[in-house]
């Protein structure tokens, strides 16, 4: 019998970064989603292979990255959680 198939990893914003997304233009707050979307992809991939996810890291533990989305005026945070497959980002910073 074939073992279960792990579930994919979810990206996850926090209440404020996520009203930072509501106010971005609508193009902008589309990338930053899509981004999100596939970082926790490349993550989660990274975390299964035992190699260090992207970003800079912030934390001896190897649970936080910081990232700037390129050619965009966006800047994260986020908290890498594999019991729940899940990235998390507490803090983005938008440059109007």
């Amino acid at each position: 019998m074939n073992p279960r198939p792990r579930g994919g990893w979810t990206a996850w914003t926090e209440e404020i970064p996520a009203r930072t997304l509501l106010e971005m233009p609508p193009d902008l707050s589309k990338k930053v989603v899509n981004f999100l979307s596939a970082l926790a992809l490349e993550v989660g991939g990274a975390i299964d292979r035992g190699r260090q996810p992207p970003g800079d890291p912030m934390d001896d533990l190897g649970s936080r990255y910081s990232l700037q989305i390129g050619g965009e005026p966006v800047v994260f945070e986020y908290l890498v959680l594999p019991e729940l497959r899940e990235i998390r980002v507490p803090v983005l910073v938008w440059f109007r």
